[in-house]
């Protein structure tokens, strides 16, 4: 089971927290909102998957889709991870860090997204 929410703070940032496992059923239930949650009035985007314990291609992909929005719009995307993480290993694994820029704080992926 995965679980998303997103808080906006300040004036250009907006922070997505997920958890849970981005496996195909898991991603496929938070991909949509996860679009539309960085689609939003928001410059800066920072997902937070530090809670997220397994991220399969499903996953990647919906990431990917999120960042393009993002950027498609003159906006920012950044990642926290746990530098250690399985997540973090299935990121350098597929090159996705050197897509979407990857932090092991939130106050370095809000400074680099708000860049």
């Amino acid at each position: 089971m995965s679980t998303i929410s997103f808080a906006d703070v300040g004036e250009d940032l907006r922070r997505i927290m997920i958890s849970g496992q981005l496996d195909a059923p898991g991603a496929n239930a938070i991909a949509s909102q996860l679009l539309e949650f960085a689609s939003g009035p928001k410059k800066a985007v920072v997902v937070d998957l530090s809670g997220v314990r397994f991220l399969a291609s499903v996953g990647i992909g919906a990431l990917i889709a999120s960042a393009k929005a993002v950027k498609g719009r003159g906006g920012k995307m950044a990642l926290v991870v746990d530098r250690g993480s399985t997540v973090m290993m299935s990121l350098e694994a597929t090159g996705v860090d050197q897509l979407i820029p990857v932090f092991g704080r939130i106050s370095e992926a809000e400074k680099a997204a708000l860049a």
